[in-house]
């Protein structure tokens, strides 16, 4: 019996409907999901980021970047979770329309590799502010292995049950941090004057080109598995409108906020703001949550593409086992090592993006059906084709060591890729449409 045939019986299930459609009476209003969006949003390296560009830009150029790059990817969330909304169906799953039965286990494995990886790196990056923040108030030096170890299990904790946990988790954590974030804030101005914010910036200069390539890159790829959340809209235009707000202000709350704290406090290492401003036990706080509500959502995903190739296998099993990977990695230092990797993997992501919304909204929508799925062909040469010229076109404009440099586009490989995928599609699937 399919998952939606126990839930329409009544049967009590707590599975996420990872290989079919989300029931249509189990969906959801936007603004739940725009507060699972907008906590994703809510994390340490978006903080980083506005930390970085309050030191090298004015305040109107700071804030200027930091909203010019967050409208971009909330469009590119929109179109996307409007595919998601209309399947009922994850990202791993509507990659089956676009590469084949077969072809999906390459894609799927893919995406499922990124996420776990990024799941390392982040749970990594969460013990190395961890570390800092217990040394730094009560003189404690806890490992950052054992850091590692405590985050990893607690972010896995809620990506286990699935969507309707995680969405719990926003509901409460989003008021909570946006509640000691605006202590900070107030504290700073109140330390520190507003004048602070105007005064000439302390590092070097960052272009404004830079700056908007580096707000879109930190979520490019979170625009790109929208419909891993977007499945569980009531309708499309509910699922547009969270993606929308989700991504364009969750991506910039944050980065706002450290621009702001970085000019008041002149400094760019946001623990160490929060500590002197005597926010001891918020700093703890809001780094736990940050990289909680964030990283539940990169295990989410992972084990959503892993589940299409292990179709036999219980998602809690799958994700289990990848948060496990993930933490181990993660113990054992992958924050150090792993950046490079991660780097490469975004161009294989990011043009899948592309290829599904042209496919979607220019070649053919009426093949996107969960009940025609098995009569798929095993392999859809044509998308593979795009897939790897658009990665390849990523390579190409991604400067050295990970990438050859040739030239640029929008100074964002992943954006690059994203947008060459999704002409490349639209061109080559309406070529070969008239040819059949």
């Amino acid at each position: 019996m399919s998952e939606a045939s126990q839930v329409q019986n009544n049967e009590p299930v707590s599975q996420d409907f990872e290989r079919e459609p989300v029931p249509a009476h189990l969906r959801k209003k936007w603004l739940p999901m725009a507060l699972v969006w907008i906590a994703i949003g809510i994390d340490l390296s978006a903080m980083f980021l506005g930390a970085q560009l309050g030191a090298g830009m004015n305040l109107v150029d700071s804030l200027t970047a930091t909203l010019i790059g967050s409208l971009i990817l909330g469009v590119i969330s929109a179109l996307c979770a409007y595919v998601g909304a209309k399947t009922g169906l994850s990202t791993a799953m509507i990659t089956r329309f676009l590469f084949g039965n077969k072809g999906a286990y390459i894609v799927s494995i893919v995406l499922g590799i990124f996420s776990l990886g990024w799941f390392g790196v982040q749970a990594g990056f969460f013990a190395s502010n961890m570390q800092t923040a217990f040394q730094s108030l009560w003189g404690i030096n806890l490992s950052l292995g054992l850091l590692s170890f405590i985050g990893g299990m607690l972010m896995m904790s809620t990506a286990i049950w699935g969507y309707r946990s995680i969405e719990r988790l926003s509901v409460w954590s989003v008021p909570l941090l946006i509640i000691f974030i605006g202590i900070a804030i107030f504290a700073a101005f109140k330390s520190k004057g507003s004048a602070a914010i105007w005064e000439p910036i302390s590092a070097a200069p960052i272009p404004m080109g830079l700056a908007i390539s580096l707000v879109i890159g930190i979520f490019i790829v979170g625009t790109v598995l929208s419909p891993d959340i977007a499945r569980w809209a009531r309708t499309p235009k509910h699922a547009v409108i969270a993606a929308f707000i989700g991504f364009f202000v969750g991506n910039s709350f944050m980065t706002v906020i450290a621009i702001f704290l970085s000019r008041l406090m002149d400094t760019d290492d946001l623990t160490h703001i929060f500590i002197a401003l005597g926010l001891g036990l918020p700093a703890i706080i809001v780094l736990t949550l940050a990289q909680w509500t964030t990283n539940t959502n990169n295990l989410y995903s992972a084990s959503l593409g892993f589940s299409v190739v292990f179709r036999h296998v219980p998602k809690k099993i799958i994700t289990i086992i990848a948060g496990l990977i993930a933490t181990s990695l993660a113990v054992f230092g992958i924050y150090d090592k792993f950046l490079s990797f991660l780097t490469v993997i975004t161009m294989f992501v990011s043009p899948i993006g592309g290829i599904y919304t042209a496919e979607y909204l220019f070649v053919d929508r009426k093949k996107f059906t969960f009940e025609g799925l098995d009569r798929n062909p095993n392999l859809i040469i044509r998308s593979l084709v795009v897939w790897v010229a658009a990665t390849l076109f990523a390579y190409m404009t991604t400067d050295a060591p990970d990438g050859f440099g040739l030239f640029h586009l929008t100074y964002v490989p992943a954006l690059d890729a994203f947008i060459f995928a999704f002409v490349a599609q639209w061109v080559v699937g309406k070529i070969m449409s008239k040819k059949g």
